[in-house]
């Protein structure tokens, strides 16, 4: 990368915050690294991270290269950097020996959920079916799954430990996304005992962090774009489930760590306990930030979760020397500050 490269991609907060928990994780350093999913939050931010602070080959798949030009546009000619345009319901028609894969492509917007969960589904059974094919013809080393916290269903209240498994109502539709979660996980413990393959999971909770599409509609995004454009935030709930948080900083370093240290086979949350809050409260913070009012305007939603109360037992992740480093008000000005500047 060049100097001139470089102090473009150092020119946010959430690159200088990218510079400090590159510090805290081991990077691959050699080979060839495949992360999937790559304009997506948490990919886009896997991607920056490898391709500022690693050494490796980077190839990053997505199904719009002109998204990934601008959202890669201070690394695009960067000889290190490769961008795979394709859809992961198709078989990879690469042939490369990717040494390690993180394959955090999948629909999460709840959107989806209700105009597509046929393809949630699909997209994320066989998606990481052609994934785990191919690795395993092609002398894959590691994979990372990137789960989700939604595997958990509704629980009793108390923190979700690796072994909790909580109601999910699967004559829901909306349950087209935890559903194929947990089998995907259930695929990836299959390989693991039938082929050998060193395959760990990731379980985030809600995350959070800038380069964000228009049309995603979580509600940190919908909280964030209406900041942006000046807008008072409207919730069309009450906003009294209660979450846990994370800045796509520090779950992309957690990420980076199972990636090198986690036990194949097993799965870990990734979460911030000191961002555990309801989405009411996080309406509040980020208005408080944009100098905004949240407004109440109840109504029906087709997209709503049933999951009342969903917070994260991180003592499995912290085993292996993680920790989060950004407190939630740090990590949501660093948001808004980044998604402003347009980079």
């Amino acid at each position: 990368m060049t100097p001139d490269q470089r102090s473009m991609a150092e020119m946010t907060p959430y690159a200088e915050d990218l510079s400090r928990v590159a510090t805290t994780v081991p990077l691959p350093q050699e080979g060839a690294v495949l992360v999937t999913g790559a304009t997506g939050l948490i990919g886009g931010c896997l991607t920056d991270l490898l391709m500022l602070h690693g050494t490796c080959e980077v190839y990053a798949l997505g199904r719009n290269s002109q998204r990934a030009r601008q959202r890669f546009s201070s690394y695009w000619e960067d000889e290190r950097f490769h961008f795979i345009e394709h859809d992961i319901c198709e078989p990879l028609s690469v042939d490369i020996r990717f040494q390690w894969m993180i394959h955090a492509a999948s629909n999460a917007s709840p959107n989806f959920f209700q105009q597509q969960p046929v393809e949630v589904m699909k997209a994320n059974l066989t998606g990481l079916c052609h994934l785990l094919d191919y690795g395993r013809e092609h002398g894959l080393r590691r994979m990372v799954y990137v789960s989700s916290g939604e595997v958990y269903g509704e629980g009793d209240g108390t923190p979700f430990t690796e072994q909790s498994s909580g109601y999910i109502d699967v004559l829901s539709p909306r349950s087209c996304y935890p559903s194929s979660k947990r089998a995907a996980e259930t695929l990836c413990a299959a390989y693991c005992q039938e082929y050998g393959m060193e395959i760990v999971i990731a379980r985030p909770c809600h995350t959070y962090g800038p380069y964000f599409t228009e049309s995603d509609n979580r509600v940190y995004a919908q909280f964030i774009r209406n900041v942006l454009h000046g807008e008072d935030i409207v919730m069309k709930s009450t906003g009294r489930q209660y979450r846990s948080w994370i800045y796509v900083a520090d779950c992309a370093a957690a990420i980076l760590l199972l990636l090198g240290k986690g036990k194949s086979g097993e799965a870990y949350n990734v979460a911030n306990g000191a961002s555990n809050i309801t989405i009411r409260e996080l309406a509040e913070r980020i208005a408080a930030l944009g100098r905004r009012k949240v407004v109440m305007n109840l109504s029906p939603s087709g997209n709503t979760t049933p999951i009342s109360k969903a917070v994260f037992s991180t003592d499995k992740i912290e085993q292996l020397g993680w920790s989060p480093l950004f407190t939630m008000d740090e990590g949501l000005a660093h948001t808004l500050q980044t998604q402003t500047s347009g980079d």
